[in-house]
């Protein structure tokens, strides 16, 4: 007998919890927002439809499945199961944040501010779970399935990320390391840079886009269900032992970029949170690639 579905309700502590937390009460929070030209009422107002958004998700789930909830903060140590829905309730970076923990789960993205939110990636509304949830549970439902970008280590460290991976210094030092290209005949080419970093067809509407217009790059980023990535070196510098001649290009499914490190300490992160980060040290070597795994958004 298979289990009923379960409903897993992904969101995150609003600025005014966050607020609260730290100064106490509502009317300190006031006096510290007040002496910064901004209004509690205002960050007061968006906690609140968050919150009515998720209760009103949460009384949408079917009655007969399960349902569970689980805190941005808190991903990384939630199992998910195969037959969950997952259902992210809040901003798009939200669902970035959960996708590289999931293997193969349909994602029903909901938009909990609507107009604050560019609504890429969370693009549905509250008011529609009640249908969107059965449907999403469903084999014939309709899922755009998002290209992921994953960096694997030679001693079996792996990292997915749905937007982008970056590779270089944590702080602002200079990274070096050696780069190479699978399947081309070029030789590695020692470089120094602020870091590299690799993304996909959906990070190409930010931090890769940002990249991508600073240089004028004729590049054609990817769509996000192309199964291929963008790479950029930011910020090379030329000098008689480190070169320039290889700063950016796309990769196909099945090939990958190579860093070979040689500085005492890089990181490689995904999507921004540098909180979960790989350790590169000296002389390992990170394959970056297009992932197995892909994120299924409910249409």
């Amino acid at each position: 007998m298979s289990l009923a579905p379960r409903a897993v309700l992904v969101h995150r502590t609003t600025e005014y919890e966050e607020l609260l937390a730290r100064h106490g009460t509502h009317g300190q929070a006031a006096f510290f927002l007040t002496a910064r030209g901004r209004s509690v009422e205002a960050v007061r107002e968006r906690h609140e439809r968050a919150r009515r958004a998720l209760a009103e998700v949460a009384g949408a789930v079917p009655l007969t499945w399960r349902q569970t909830r689980v805190e941005r903060a808190d991903l990384d140590r939630f199992l998910f199961g195969p037959e969950d829905v997952v259902v992210v309730v809040g901003q798009d970076g939200l669902v970035a944040n959960a996708a590289k923990y999931l293997t193969g789960q349909p994602v029903v993205g909901i938009d909990a501010d609507p107009g604050r939110n560019p609504g890429v990636l969370v693009r549905h509304r509250s008011t529609q779970a009640r249908r969107l949830l059965p449907y999403a549970a469903e084999a014939r439902a309709a899922v755009d399935e998002l290209t992921m970008v994953e960096a694997v280590t030679d001693d079996a460290q792996r990292l997915l990320a749905l937007n982008e991976i970056y590779v270089g210094p944590p702080g602002h030092q200079t990274a070096r390391y050696t780069l190479g290209l699978d399947g081309t005949d070029l030789p590695p080419e020692p470089q120094a840079s602020s870091g590299v970093l690799v993304g996909t067809g959906t990070g190409a509407t930010g931090w890769l886009r940002s990249l991508w217009e600073q240089r004028s790059s004729a590049l054609a980023l990817p769509a996000p269900s192309d199964a291929r990535l963008a790479w950029f070196v930011r910020e090379a510098w030329p000098s008689p032992t480190t070169g320039t001649t290889r700063v950016e290009g796309l990769l196909a499914a099945g090939q990958g970029l190579r860093l070979t490190v040689e500085s005492d300490r890089l990181v490689a992160f995904g999507d921004g949170v540098e909180s979960d980060a790989l350790e590169l040290t000296w002389g390992q070597t990170v394959h970056l690639t297009v992932a197995t795994p892909r994120l299924r958004l409910v249409c």
